[in-house]
């Protein structure tokens, strides 16, 4: 399957659950070329941008997985080839 470049935006309400975001971006870690994570403390909430190179696959199943939990909103742009 090809490679595809993309932005992936993440936001987490809950900021309790940041340790499930984090784990789960460890785990895909060979397909995340960039991070910035933006505490913003006064509304108790994060903010994450990632750049993504991987398959279609990966990236579905990185973002399905984030969005499965409870308090976080993940949107994803990728590049169509």
């Amino acid at each position: 399957m090809e490679k595809r470049i993309g932005v992936v935006g993440i936001v987490i309400e809950n900021i309790e659950n940041a340790s499930k975001v984090n784990d789960i971006l460890h785990s895909f870690g060979n397909i995340i070329v960039g991070r910035m994570g933006l505490p913003y403390k006064e509304k108790n909430m994060s903010v994450i941008s990632l750049i993504v190179d991987g398959t279609s696959d990966e990236i579905s199943a990185m973002t399905g997985k984030l969005g499965k939990i409870q308090g976080v909103n993940v949107k994803s742009a990728i590049t169509k080839k």
